[in-house]
Formats: C-alpha cells, sequence, structure tokens
C-alpha cells in the first residue's frame, strides 16, 4: 500500500505561482510513475504532468511553459511548479503514483487533491 501525502495549493492571483508536493511513503518496491492531474468543475479529470523512473516527461499542451514538474528519486516525492497561472488552471489537483510491487507488477494511487484558485 502506497500512501500519498500532498501539500501546496491555494488562492493566488492571474499570473502569480504556487508550487505543489507530493510524498509516497508505504509498502512497495519502487515508483513507476509520479505525476499530477487536476479535475475543474463540470469537466473531466486531465493529465497535467508526470515524470516515469525514466525521467521522461509529459505536460497537458495548456500548461507547457509555465509548469515544471520535478521529481526526487531518492526520496519519492513530486513537485509540481505552476508559474503564469491562469483562470482556467483553476482545478483540484491530485497527485498519482504508479508503484511497482516486488512482482514488478504495479497499482495506481491518488492523493486526496489540492484545491488551486487563481483569481483576482
Amino acid at each position: 500500500q502506497v500512501q500519498l501525502v500532498e501539500s501546496g495549493g491555494g488562492l493566488v492571483q492571474p499570473g502569480g505561482s504556487l508550487r505543489l508536493s507530493c510524498a509516497a511513503s508505504g509498502s512497495y518496491f519502487s515508483i513507476k510513475t509520479m505525476g499530477w492531474y487536476r479535475q475543474a468543475p463540470g469537466k473531466e479529470r486531465e493529465l497535467v504532468a508526470r515524470i516515469t523512473d525514466g525521467g521522461s516527461i509529459n505536460y497537458v499542451d495548456s500548461v507547457k511553459g509555465r509548469f515544471t514538474i520535478s521529481r526526487d528519486y531518492a526520496k519519492d516525492t513530486v513537485n509540481l511548479q505552476m508559474n503564469s497561472l491562469k483562470p482556467e488552471d483553476t482545478a483540484v489537483y491530485s497527485c498519482n503514483v504508479q508503484a511497482y510491487k516486488s512482482d514488478f507488477t504495479w497499482n495506481n494511487y491518488w492523493g486526496q487533491g489540492t484545491q488551486v484558485t487563481v483569481s483576482s
């Protein structure tokens, strides 16, 4: 089982910045992928950014050039630095982790979610 603890989020004015962090702990062999998803009211959940155990990174087009995902492989943490925030970035952001078990199958885990509101 994997526990995810998220921090960051809050209210920020347009053009501002926020940093989200997520720490994984528990019983697992290793972490496969760490990332962030978001869901705005009335919309489907979407992938914001993710980083694999091999270092490959994906961003949704709408955040490219503004958001940066980083990962500490030793501490099993992932951060999302969000700059130049826009009102349309307002959503609940959730940490997602895919963790390997000892047999190299993997499971999907979610954080509790943190609200990001961009408003003047």
